[in-house]
Parts: C-alpha cells; sequence; structure tokens
C-alpha cells in the first residue's frame, strides 16, 4: 500500500472521530469502564480528540516525509501496549502501519475494548490494513517488538525479547517548572496536566517545582473546576488513604480537599497528590532535572511544554524521546 493511501486513510479517521456522537461517545466509555473502572468519559472523549489531534493530514504528511519508509523486507512488529490511560498505545500501532511492517498486537486487558474498536475502524476505512494488523495472545514468531509496562514488567521483557531489535519502556512522569509569573489561565491548564485521566498518565505532572519563596497555594484556586474528581470511588480511595497515612505520620502536607500537596525531593507521586519543590536557581533546577531524566518523560513550564498541553503530543514527540519510527525503518 502506498504512504499516501495510508495518510488518506488516517485522516477518514480523524474525520470518523470527529463525527462522534456524544451518545456514542457515552457507550463507548461506559463499555471501556467495564473492564477498567479509571476509564471515564471525559477520559476516554480527551484520548480520542488526542488522536485526533495527531491525525490532521499535514501533520501526517510531514511526519511520514522525515523518514524513508518503503521497505522490501517487511517486519512482524509485536507491540505490548499499557492500559493506564485509553488507547495510550495508538501511536505505536499507527507507527508500525505507516512504516509498512505487521503489526502483532497484544493489547492490555485493561484497554482491549477501545483498542480492538479502533483498529475495526481504520480496517473498515481501509480494508488493506487487515493484512497488517493481528491481534495475538502471545508475541511468538516476531522480528522485533516495541513493550511498554512498568519498571517491574520491563525487566521481564528484557529478558523475554533480549534477542530480537525492541523498544521497552518504563515507568515515566512529568513535572512543571512554574516561575512564579503564571496567568490566571496558564495556572487552570496546568490543572489539565495534573488532574486529566486522574494523573495515571506518564504525560500527567506529578511534581511541580517552584521558585524560592513562592507560595504554591497561589494556584489552588484555579484548580477547582477538578473538585468534582473526588466524587470518583478509585481516586477517593486513594485520597483518603494518603491524607490518613499523612496525618497519622504527622506529614507536613497541604490540602485542597481534593489533592494532597506534599513537598518532597521525590518525582513520581501517588495518585491524588502532588509533589511540590523549590528551586534556588534555573542552573541547579537543570542539574536536578538531568539527573532524573529516565524518569521524566516531559517538562511543562514557560520554556518548554506549554501549559495544559502535556496530553496533546505531536505525532513527533516520541514516548521516552526514542524515534520510534526511525527504529522501525532501520530494521532489516
Amino acid at each position: 500500500m502506498k504512504i499516501q493511501d495510508k495518510i488518506t486513510a488516517f485522516s477518514q479517521l480523524q474525520k470518523k472521530i470527529g463525527m462522534l456522537t456524544d451518545d456514542e461517545l457515552q457507550d463507548l466509555a461506559a463499555r471501556a469502564k467495564q473492564k477498567n473502572g479509571w476509564f471515564s468519559y471525559e477520559g476516554v472523549k480527551n484520548a480520542l480528540q488526542g488522536i485526533s489531534f495527531m491525525l490532521e493530514k499535514s501533520k501526517l504528511e510531514k511526519w511520514a516525509g522525515d523518514y524513508n519508509l518503503n521497505t522490501d523486507s517487511p517486519k512482524i512488529v509485536g507491540i505490548v501496549m499499557a492500559g493506564n490511560i485509553p488507547l495510550v498505545g495508538f501511536h505505536d500501532l499507527l507507527s508500525v502501519l505507516i512504516s509498512e511492517h505487521f503489526a502483532a498486537v497484544k493489547p492490555s486487558s485493561d484497554d482491549e475494548f477501545l483498542t480492538r474498536t479502533v483498529i475495526e475502524w481504520i480496517t473498515e476505512i481501509e480494508p488493506r490494513f487487515k493484512k497488517n494488523i493481528e491481534i495475538r495472545e502471545k508475541l511468538t514468531g516476531i522480528d522485533a517488538v516495541i513493550a511498554t509496562g512498568s519498571d517491574n514488567t520491563a525487566r521481564y521483557f528484557e529478558y523475554y525479547f533480549k534477542d530480537i531489535p525492541n523498544i521497552i519502556r518504563k515507568n515515566r512522569t512529568s513535572v512543571a517548572i512554574l516561575n512564579g509569573e503564571e496567568s490566571d489561565e496558564e495556572f487552570k491548564a496546568l490543572g489539565d496536566d495534573i488532574f486529566s485521566y486522574f494523573g495515571l498518565g506518564c504525560r500527567n505532572v506529578s511534581k511541580v517545582f517552584t521558585p524560592k519563596g513562592f507560595d504554591i497555594r497561589t494556584a489552588f484556586p484555579h484548580f477547582e473546576n477538578y473538585q468534582d474528581i473526588a466524587n470518583h470511588n478509585k481516586y477517593r480511595n486513594n485520597y483518603d488513604y494518603y491524607k490518613s497515612i499523612y496525618l497519622v505520620n504527622k506529614t507536613p502536607h497541604l490540602d485542597t480537599g481534593f489533592l494532597l500537596i506534599n513537598s518532597t525531593d521525590e518525582l513520581v507521586s501517588p495518585i491524588s497528590v502532588l509533589f511540590h519543590q523549590e528551586y534556588d536557581s534555573i542552573e541547579k533546577l537543570k542539574t536536578i532535572l538531568d539527573d532524573q531524566k529516565d524518569k521524566i518523560q516531559c517538562i511543562v513550564g514557560k520554556d518548554y511544554i506549554p501549559f495544559g498541553k502535556a496530553q496533546r503530543p505531536e505525532l513527533w514527540d516520541y514516548a521516552d524521546d526514542v524515534d520510534t519510527l526511525a527504529f522501525l525503518t532501520d530494521l532489516k
């Protein structure tokens, strides 16, 4: 299949997503939630909008145009998908199909319904893709693999797939850098980066760095649009648990009623908790971040990813800064 045909197919997928009615979105979310209680209507809608954001035809053409995607020797590429947020493995699937390889997909049990649904959509739009996609229970007989999981599962992946080309992704998180001059709109947008998908994504901000002496409570009034998050049973359980732990241990913290803020040098906060750390200078902060770069997915701030855009990556914003399409085009 020609690259342009594939680009046309995926741009048509964008149109299909854009034409989904609210009732259809509600139905998709309800069915997805049967397997994963974290998959809310807002989360499923946001994930589909994120895919639609990537699939603009001009973006697909720009992205694909930077690589030599013609291959005389297509490979079977296994894709082990995570299930922490809806359709988190879509970019890997898109990359394998654009690069003319065969996608052997192992969806997460937490996200199997939505993964199967999107695969059905794209194969209905372009039936020729049926020859290039297969959902598998076990990834045997593959030539390469892209696997996403936790630090623990990554050790298993590294051993099991050690003899074939691979991309193995581990746990990561994201941070925000404030300079103390943020506008009301930027604080509100920061709320999107913190609370979308309940904070479960690697691109969710789990820690905020602020200049020494800055009062982090300045941001709190701008997070009020998210206070209903505490009504979600799973999120509330986390909030109540960590609040009780902090109170019993007399751990200093701030409490908005739906988010706990803990000042610490640690990086990865639990759900319902935002870590906070002051910095003396940008130079010292950059050293801190460089020391932890293998755990940081992205940085939000005025000189980095704009506030509110952490969960809107472009096609070329590769997870873990590993160029997936270059990896796929280099397969021999």
